[in-house]
């Protein structure tokens, strides 16, 4: 197993930890036209934790790459509703906001890697 696949797996998975110990933070950022809100941040985050599980194991690695991706357009909503303003910014300073958007993609390509 490659370094870089048991980084993004153990990124993923903490990623997802931190929704069920932070959801408070998960839930300012999301865009109001979620409905179900907490709902929502609770399940990304099992999920978030199941893929990067998932990504150690090779019967189950195409799939949860495939699941990754998608959970990484879907939070593409969440990115650009944090540069709609300070007051959905969280106080993090736009140019890292405005970073986030091609880094997304460029997580989208590592993910793609292990399809």
């Amino acid at each position: 197993m490659n370094w870089d696949l048991i980084l993004m797996g153990v990124m993923y998975s903490f990623a997802g930890t931190m929704h069920f110990i932070k959801p408070k933070v998960y839930l300012k950022v999301m865009p109001k036209f979620f409905k179900a809100r907490t709902f929502l941040v609770y399940l990304s985050g099992a999920f978030e934790i199941l893929l990067g599980i998932g990504l150690f194991f090779e019967y189950t690695r195409s799939l949860a790459a495939v699941g990754i991706i998608l959970i990484l357009v879907v939070f593409l909503s969440v990115h650009f509703n944090m540069l709609r303003g300070e007051k959905y910014a969280m106080k993090v300073p736009k140019w890292i906001l405005i970073v986030r958007i091609p880094l997304q993609f460029i997580l989208i390509w590592w993910a793609y890697l292990y399809i």
